[in-house]
């Protein structure tokens, strides 16, 4: 991900504009993508630090006037695609110290051994079953600047191009304080997608349907950047930002702080569906451990794990996790997580059920959110399941039965 020094923005007013991404500017950053990412190749199997300084050398050569920070940017992005080997920290700490204990003792042998120092390693590689060669390798290998290049993984240069302005966008999202958007998709599994990106980054959304118009309107700000730092929250932000933009049309304003002395200023950006957005997100880790264990569980019930998004025209939507479907009758109720993170959500819910949301459902939140079941005694159509540390499968199932009933 780019950092916000390696973006040329610029305020106008009270606004930050970033440079339009047109054709001739697209084909520049592939241009530089392909020699950097070249250049890469050809040092797979060297160590990080000679691998930058030729990626220096390589960017420098082809840079034209003007446009150093777009070469440090389209640098940055094609770094972020390179693997490196990693080798425990106590693994080289160990090799270090049992050598370097071993030439300590051939020097204080004396005038009369001279210390030798490649015989001394060829001995040491020989008693490890190893060549001096790899010895060498491994005495420094947990330094970042010795790690050698594996395997380049950078998208092709054309595929960067075309995603360059997100990139740029996503840096700008680090200093963000909230984000509005508006999106639109054909396939609700577009929206689904979408919708879990955010719950799984921890951000708290407040989503309405857009009127007149297809579409919901997506607000992602409040308590999380109350309790949380502002840097960590920006990054959630920009880190969503991919999951909109693969809607069909999507639209953001955010409200950033720029510059060294972080003035306050308005980010707009839009446009149509790329690719950036790989597939479905996982589930929570905790909703995932949930689900492995509810199926291999007999329960008279099965898992809808693409539920439909729920809305109450003028009260708002309700995005739910999953829907159970019992075996017998094909009853139907949906389920979501509120987890750990959020007090607010569960009173968001209980607002959205008492507006009168036509539809059954469970929701499920952490005891260290410090609500009680019985706020949603009186609902006939919700339940709130208060858990300890992990979701039960017999407690579900008790209160679907509950609900289905």
């Amino acid at each position: 991900m780019l950092t916000a020094d390696l973006v040329a923005a610029r305020r106008r007013g009270g606004e930050l504009r970033l440079p339009p991404t047109d054709e001739a500017r697209r084909a520049r950053v592939a241009a530089l993508a392909s020699a950097l990412t070249a250049r890469a190749r050809a040092e797979i199997g060297r160590p990080r630090e000679e691998l930058e300084e030729a990626l220096r050398e390589t960017a420098t050569a082809i840079e034209e006037s003007g446009e150093r920070r777009l070469a440090a940017a389209v640098s940055k992005l094609v770094r972020d695609g390179l693997r490196f080997e990693e080798s425990p920290a106590e693994d080289a700490a160990l090799l270090r110290r049992e050598l370097f204990t071993r030439a300590a003792a051939a020097r204080r042998a004396g005038p009369d051994a001279p210390f030798d120092r490649a015989a001394l390693l060829a001995d040491f590689a020989r008693a490890r079953g190893t060549t001096a060669e790899a010895v060498e390798r491994a005495l420094f290998a947990d330094r970042p600047g010795a790690q050698r290049l594996l395997a380049v993984e950078v998208p092709a240069p054309a595929l960067l191009a075309s995603g360059f302005a997100i990139a740029e966008a996503q840096a700008i999202l680090l200093r963000a304080e909230k984000v509005v958007a508006e999106v639109e998709a054909r396939d609700a599994a577009v929206y689904r997608s979408l919708f879990r990106r955010l719950k799984f980054l921890r951000l708290l959304p407040l989503l309405r349907a857009l009127e007149g118009r297809p579409g919901y309107r997506v607000e992602m700000d409040g308590p999380l950047s109350l309790f949380q730092g502002q840097s960590r929250y920006g990054l959630q932000l920009a880190l969503a930002l991919p999951a909109i933009a693969a809607c069909d049309a999507w639209a953001i304003e955010a409200d950033v702080r720029w510059g060294a002395e972080r003035r306050p200023l308005r980010f707009r950006l839009g446009g149509r569906a790329t690719a950036l957005e790989a597939g479905e997100p996982a589930l929570l880790d905790e909703l995932g451990t949930f689900v492995a264990a509810f199926e291999r569980a007999e329960t008279g019930w099965r898992i809808d794990r693409a539920p439909a998004v729920l809305d109450l025209p003028g009260a708002g939507l309700c995005v739910p996790d999953l829907a159970f479907v019992r075996d017998g009758d094909g009853a139907r109720v949906f389920f979501e997580l509120l987890g750990f993170w959020s007090r607010e959500a569960v009173f968001r819910r209980i607002d959205l059920v008492r507006a009168g949301l036509p539809h059954k459902i469970l929701f499920a939140a952490s005891k260290s959110l410090r609500v009680g079941e019985a706020l949603l005694d009186d609902a006939q159509t919700a339940a709130l399941y208060v858990f300890s540390r992990v979701l039960s499968v017999r407690a579900v199932v008790e209160r679907l039965a509950r609900l289905a009933a």
